[in-house]
C-alpha cells in the first residue's frame, strides 16, 4: 500500500514498490533495499522518470514534486595520514551539506571536499545524477541531516538517472552505517 506521505510528494509520478521494479534500480541499491527490515523496504517506492530530468530542480519542476521533500546525496572525501576517507551525506534539497566544518570533523580529516564525480560513480556503482545513500560502500558512514529523518517522505536517487526512490525519511536511519549528524544541512 502506498503511504499518504509518499503520494503527497509524488506529483505526477506513478510510484510502485521498489523491489517489484528492480530494473529501475542500480545493483547496489537493490542489495541495500533487500538488506533492510521487510517493513522498511516495503515502504520504499520507485518511479520511472525522464533521465534528462534527474537533477533535483528540473525533476521537481517537471513532476510537481516539492523541493522541500527532495533529499540530495553527495559523496565527500578527505585524507588523513595517507588514508582516503569517504562519506555519503544526505541533506534536504533546500539546504547544503556543511562539508568544511561538520563533515570534515566527523571524518577526522584536515580538509574535506566533494569527491570527483568520476570517482564517486566508480566507487558507488551508480550513475552521475543518481547517487543515493542506498547501496554506498559498507565502509562509508551515511551521514544524514536530522531534518531528512524527520520528513515523512523524501525523494532520493535510485542509483540510475531513469528513476527516483520515494522513501520515508526515517528509512535512511535504517541503512547500514547511517548516523544522524546535527548541523549537516545548512
Amino acid at each position: 500500500m502506498t503511504s499518504p506521505a509518499a503520494l503527497a510528494i509524488a506529483g505526477s509520478l506513478e510510484p510502485v514498490p521498489a523491489l517489484e521494479r528492480t530494473d529501475l534500480l542500480a545493483g547496489p541499491v537493490v542489495d541495500a533495499l533487500r538488506a533492510l527490515p521487510t517493513d522498511v523496504a516495503a515502504d520504499c517506492l520507485v518511479a520511472a522518470i525522464d533521465p534528462t530530468l534527474a537533477d533535483t530542480a528540473a525533476f521537481c519542476e517537471a513532476y510537481g514534486s516539492p523541493l522541500e521533500a527532495s533529499a540530495n546525496c553527495v559523496v565527500v572525501a578527505g585524507s588523513r595520514s595517507g588514508e582516503r576517507r569517504f562519506a555519503a551525506c544526505v541533506v534536504l534539497a533546500t539546504t547544503r551539506a556543511d562539508v568544511n566544518t561538520v563533515v570534515r570533523k566527523r571524518l577526522d580529516v584536515r580538509k574535506a571536499s566533494f569527491a570527483p564525480m568520476d570517482e564517486a560513480v566508480e566507487l558507488t556503482g551508480m550513475a552521475h545524477g543518481g547517487i543515493t545513500p542506498f547501496g554506498v560502500p559498507a565502509s562509508w558512514p551515511v551521514l544524514v541531516d536530522p531534518a531528512v529523518l524527520a520528513t515523512p517522505a523524501v525523494v532520493v536517487g535510485s542509483g540510475r538517472r531513469e528513476s527516483k526512490l520515494l522513501v520515508p525519511g526515517a528509512s535512511l536511519g535504517a541503512l547500514s552505517g547511517a548516523e544522524a549528524l546535527e548541523g549537516l544541512g545548512r
